[in-house]
């Protein structure tokens, strides 16, 4: 189990990376939800790092990780759903 705190260390500094400071996901499933967060901003054309809805687009994605979801094309859909919303 990795614990995200160490990872802006390690030189992340995407939202989704700094959202997951405080909780624990394994290794694989935090490299699915950081894909699914950079193919949902590319499509949305989110290149700013600062841009707000990235940091929506993140806790979409992590509320959906969250329910146990480790589907990277279900974790895209879901955070469009929200934005949707």
């Amino acid at each position: 189990m990795l614990f995200c705190g160490g990872l802006a260390r390690m030189g992340f500094r995407m939202p989704i990376y700094r959202l997951l400071r405080d909780s624990a996901f394994e290794p694989d499933h935090i490299a699915v939800m950081a894909a699914a967060f950079e193919d949902v901003c590319r499509d949305l054309r989110l290149a700013e790092r600062d841009d707000s809805l990235r940091d929506i687009v993140a806790k979409a994605i992590i509320e959906c990780a969250q329910t146990g979801e480790r589907d990277a094309i279900r974790l895209r859909d879901c955070a469009r759903k929200a934005l949707q919303a």
